[in-house]
């Protein structure tokens, strides 16, 4: 079975509607799909809608931010009700969460002679069809750093200003792991932690994280993220046996042009691991 279960539509920092993202998806050929926004569930109707008219098995799905020991991370929530009222109430929390950090970096980049942030990146997120109650992801103030002038690309906005360390990396807003996790697992869903290796943790912090998330409820590990190299998938195949989690798997598309992040092409989950979708919870 070909599974994508990461991808990011207009209602969080991807650059497709839910539907066109759907009908790219089915193109690729994937069988099972999953929606997985960022800490929103706002294309999650219309996306199955259109998923199942296409003959792909659909599973809900979202990514929500967390924080750990001072670091953000994703957990991964598939098979959950997407109109349980706890559920619903924590994404509204870190939704505003997400206003506030918005803010943040708007105040933070006109301090560095780049007033006019949270006005252009509304415009950008605006331009791509999203939602306009959404607040705006740093996707969206990266590209329009480059459309202002201030860098040349995508990659230096981030590698300068926005990413890890960076003046945009702000985590204040997040909840802690098991308080992300609580209302998730109320609403009959299944937490997955979104690329483990990307965090650039040690292999024994890393250790440390799978206990902790295990310990909180956490079902699963994304073993396949994209195109990612195959002897880090290997690793995270093994300790997906070792901690006995499930695997999962994901492009995170975010935009046709990153060949990365293609959809459906991903590197190959090793057959020793036990698929998340063989979790009796994960599509009940």
């Amino acid at each position: 079975m070909l599974a994508d279960l990461h991808m990011h539509s207009t209602a969080s920092d991807g650059s497709l509607e839910p539907a066109e993202l759907m009908r790219r998806a089915a193109a690729s050929g994937i069988e099972l799909v999953a929606l997985t926004d960022h800490d929103c569930l706002d294309g999650q109707q219309v996306a199955r809608d259109t998923a199942e008219s296409l003959g792909m098995q659909w599973v809900s799905g979202v990514e929500l931010s967390a924080q750990w020991q001072g670091h953000t991370l994703h957990i991964l929530g598939y098979g959950f009700d997407p109109q349980s009222p706890g559920l619903v109430e924590a994404i509204n929390r870190v939704q505003e969460g997400r206003w506030r950090r918005a803010e943040q970096i708007a105040q933070r980049l006109a301090g560095k002679n780049m007033p006019g942030a949270l006005e252009g990146a509304l415009e950008i997120q605006r331009s791509a069809g999203a939602e306009l109650h959404s607040p705006p992801a740093r996707p969206h103030f990266a590209d329009w750093m480059v459309k202002a002038g201030h860098v040349r690309d995508r990659a230096e906005a981030f590698r300068k200003w926005l990413g890890a360390g960076k003046l945009g990396d702000i985590k204040q807003h997040w909840p802690e792991l098991a308080e992300a996790i609580e209302p998730l697992r109320a609403a009959g869903g299944v937490a997955v932690m979104a690329h483990p290796w990307h965090y650039g943790f040690t292999r024994s912090r890393l250790r440390r994280l799978l206990r902790d998330f295990a310990e909180a409820g956490g079902r699963g590990i994304e073993v396949v993220n994209g195109k990612q190299p195959p002897e880090q998938v290997a690793y995270l195949a093994k300790l997906s046996i070792e901690f006995g989690f499930f695997a999962s798997c994901g492009s995170d598309f975010h935009h046709p042009d990153s060949p990365w992040m293609a959809l459906g092409k991903m590197t190959a989950m090793p057959d020793d691991c036990t698929p998340v979708w063989a979790d009796p919870l994960f599509c009940r």
